[in-house]
């Protein structure tokens, strides 16, 4: 681990490539992230995960986007349907918790460790749809409530959970897939989108950045690429003191070289960056300029690996599920 790049890269396709072997082999990322283009079956997940660990060390994080509704890489109909997180808003934290723990177990099932869930961004009205019905209310307290229920669900099931998009994406006005949103609300706006944030900080053992520029806290830069968001914000006011993973580095909202985006996250204060489109020369280059992962960022890496194993549980995977739809069905 003291040799990998502190980046989580994509794959091309279902299996590894030789070329990407030659890759990960003289330049190892940290970990790898799966998406649909990645995954057919679950016979084939379970062999490219193990594939994966095979070649970069059985402690290698790999992650998959799993929050249920518009954003799951584990389909039907080789895996069930989940619901959004609006849907859990107002009922009692049970339901999230049991419906976490339900994709906790197939994404463990599958060899995935960490998921990139909850979001514990804000729905606010008039703001670009990209969160919409993934995040839980417009309430923060609503928000930090469900969304600490889920981070637990996630660990019962032996899964990392990732809290995005920190310091909040809810007043984006466009989608950071395709262009640099900029945030114009006061620091006493901000601070409301960082409360859910703030109350999971000690649980949650990951936390993925958002790509935006907060004019009231950093006019020019991006939370991604600030030295002040993250170090005044998320680990000052927020108080995370978990390991920080960029959103994806190939998303339009950031304009540069890989390798120069990811010497930039990982200067401003993130311990790791993501890059994400499997493309082979765009990932050589991510790693090429990727720093090395630190010493301290190892051992937030442990600890955070620990503390879940010491919160995993035997589940019932139909008595939860009973749960959840008991919950769902009663406030339809």
């Amino acid at each position: 681990m003291s040799q990998s790049r502190a980046a989580i890269v994509g794959l091309a396709g279902t299996t590894l490539d030789p070329e990407e072997v030659a890759l990960f082999r003289a330049t190892p990322p940290l970990g790898i992230i799966l998406f649909a283009r990645n995954i057919a079956d679950p016979a084939q997940v379970r062999g490219l995960t193990a594939s994966i660990r095979d070649l970069l060390g059985e402690a290698t994080p790999i992650l998959v986007d799993q929050e249920g509704g518009r954003v799951a890489r584990l389909r039907p109909p080789h895996w069930p349907e989940f619901p959004p997180a609006a849907r859990f808003e107002a009922l009692p934290p049970e339901a999230a918790r049991a419906n976490a723990a339900l994709h906790g177990m197939i994404c463990r099932e599958a060899g995935f460790d960490v998921v990139c869930a909850p979001v514990l961004d804000l729905r606010l009205d008039g703001a670009h749809a990209v969160i919409g019905d993934r995040a839980f209310s417009e309430d923060p307290e609503e928000v930090a409530r469900q969304g600490l229920a889920w981070a637990e669900g996630l660990q019962q099931a032996g899964c990392i959970p990732v809290v995005k998009h920190v310091p909040g994406h809810g007043r984006a006005m466009v989608d950071s897939h395709f262009d640099l949103p900029r945030v114009t609300a006061p620091r006493e706006m901000l601070a409301e989108d960082c409360g859910p944030f703030a109350a999971l900080a000690n649980l949650a053992g990951w936390a993925m950045t958002a790509h935006i520029v907060y004019e009231a806290l950093d006019p020019t830069l991006p939370a991604t690429l600030s030295p002040l968001v993250i170090g005044q914000v998320i680990r000052r006011a927020i108080g995370f003191p978990g390991i920080l993973v960029s959103d994806d580095l190939c998303m339009a909202a950031l304009r540069g070289a890989p390798g120069e985006l990811a010497r930039q996250a990982i200067e401003a204060g993130c311990d790791l960056v993501l890059h994400c489109n499997g493309v082979l020369a765009d990932t050589a280059a991510a790693l090429e300029g990727c720093p090395v992962l630190t010493e301290e960022a190892a051992a937030r890496l442990a600890e955070t690996r620990a503390r879940v194993l010491a919160a995993r549980s035997p589940l019932d995977a139909a008595a939860l599920l009973a749960l959840r739809d008991a919950q769902l069905s009663a406030a339809a």
